[in-house]
């Protein structure tokens, strides 16, 4: 099985396309299912600014294929407008990407942290709808390890604070010092609790969090008083006399659009929109007074995060180049590891079939000359194989090394499905009733 992954993001397709392409909930689950109905694993990225399917498959071509036809069927994009801006990687190149995107490096700010967090809900869904196995398993959990090393031993946090940082020095610009505003959050997920800890870092006047479940608006809004700030929780519904009043909105739910032209009067006001799809119609900039920034106008903002920290930069680079080759040698080593083991076997086989021949013929032994005579016997063996494995191990190492296993087998006529029994993963099975209902789905 080899790697694949097949994707878009804000580097290879505008955001009014990755608007479209936008898959959340239950399309979600559903595209996953869809997928893995062809393929042995898979698991979805999907972020505001990226959508990325990750897959364990036998052919390259055919994996290709069925991803992106069930992208632009999920999507509703054409295959043929949505194939220009797809990428693909596939083996090393898709182990290297997935490290990378862990970093932060492929981030439309550079070096920001949430990708951790979205990369983890991702392998948890697919976790929980039993689509995934030993290989993403292996890659997801040494990209995470990764992704944390790079923020650790570099500087990459600075050179890239998370997408809502970069938006709000936007919003400075054209309201001045925040701490005179208030700011209004519409939304209660990962990206509106990331604005609420910013705002509140930023020290603004007062944090108003609306969400359709008030609970989750409270805890939100509880955590920003525990920092200092005056915080109070609202109901989506009553969310009408707050844009008005309101000096900063930032808006992250991805339900499609929220705020008109039309629910706006004349005031000095500056909105973030963060959702994909969008949740502000851009003809809010002809309200007198009012400022808008959603993520296709924090593209040059992320070239301002990019000069920050070059020289972190190129160190988590260099992190990912090591991480891989570990990573791939390892890989290597480990698939040659059930040839060698089946060899062994074999060979232990035929060393016991002779002992058993040798001792029909003399049924008269001692049992200390069988003991000796047994022992001889393994040991040849055992030497005997000693060089070609130690160097088959080691050669395995290098691109191209499972052919000396390929080779072994085929020398020693061992069975094809010996390696493969011992290769499989006894990973747990999902749990929770819900994972066999949404495989119908």
């Amino acid at each position: 099985m080899s790697l694949l992954v097949v994707g878009l993001s804000h580097r290879s397709a505008p955001v009014t396309l990755l608007e479209r392409t936008s898959i959340t909930g239950d399309d979600l689950v559903k595209l996953l299912h869809e997928v893995h109905e062809a393929v042995s694993e898979v698991m979805i990225v999907s972020t505001c600014n990226r959508v990325e399917v990750y897959a364990s498959v036998d052919k390259f071509h055919g994996g290709v294929q069925l991803i992106s036809e069930s992208l632009a069927r999920h999507s509703g994009v054409p295959l043929e407008e949505l194939s220009r801006h797809l990428y693909v990687h596939y083996e090393d190149r898709a182990v290297q990407h997935a490290f990378t995107v862990a970093c932060g490096l492929e981030s439309m700010v550079v070096g920001e942290g949430q990708i951790l967090g979205q990369i983890r809900a991702a392998f948890r869904l697919a976790q929980t709808e039993g689509t995934i196995g030993r290989t993403l398993h292996e890659v997801v959990q040494r990209a995470l390890r990764v992704g944390k090393r790079a923020h650790s031993d570099t500087g990459i946090d600075q050179a890239g604070a998370s997408l809502v940082s970069v938006g709000l020095q936007v919003a400075e610009n054209h309201l001045g010092d925040l701490s005179r505003c208030g700011a209004l959050v519409i939304g209660a997920g990962a990206m509106s609790g990331l604005a609420v800890a910013t705002l509140a870092r930023a020290g603004v006047a007062e944090i108003v969090v609306a969400n359709r479940t008030y609970a989750k608006a409270e805890r939100l809004a509880d955590s920003a008083r525990t920092t200092g700030v005056p915080a109070r929780a609202l109901r989506l519904e009553d969310l009408d006399g707050e844009l008005n009043s309101a000096d900063l909105i930032v808006s992250c739910t991805g339900a499609g659009l929220m705020i008109s032209r039309e629910q706006l009067v004349p005031g000095r006001r500056f909105i973030l929109d963060l959702a994909l799809p969008h949740d502000v119609d851009p003809e809010v900039r002809a309200v007198e007074g009012t400022g808008l920034a959603g993520l296709e106008d924090l593209r040059t903002a992320e070239e301002s995060a990019r000069a920050i920290g070059p020289e972190a930069v190129e160190a988590v680079r260099q992190i990912v180049a090591d991480e891989v080759a570990a990573f791939l040698s390892a890989a290597r080593a480990a698939a040659v590891a059930p040839t060698v083991v089946a060899l062994r076997t074999r060979a232990a086989e035929v060393v016991e079939l002779e002992l058993a021949r040798l001792r029909a013929k003399l049924p008269g032994l001692d049992p200390k000359t069988e003991h000796e005579l047994a022992m001889t016997v393994r040991r040849v063996a055992d030497k005997l194989l000693h060089a070609p494995t130690v160097r088959v191990k080691e050669l395995a190492s290098s691109p191209g090394g499972d052919s000396y296993a390929d080779a072994l087998r085929e020398l020693f006529d061992l069975d094809p499905s010996a390696p493969q029994a011992v290769t499989r993963a006894d990973l747990p099975a999902p749990k929770g009733p819900e994972r066999q209902e949404r495989s119908k789905a």
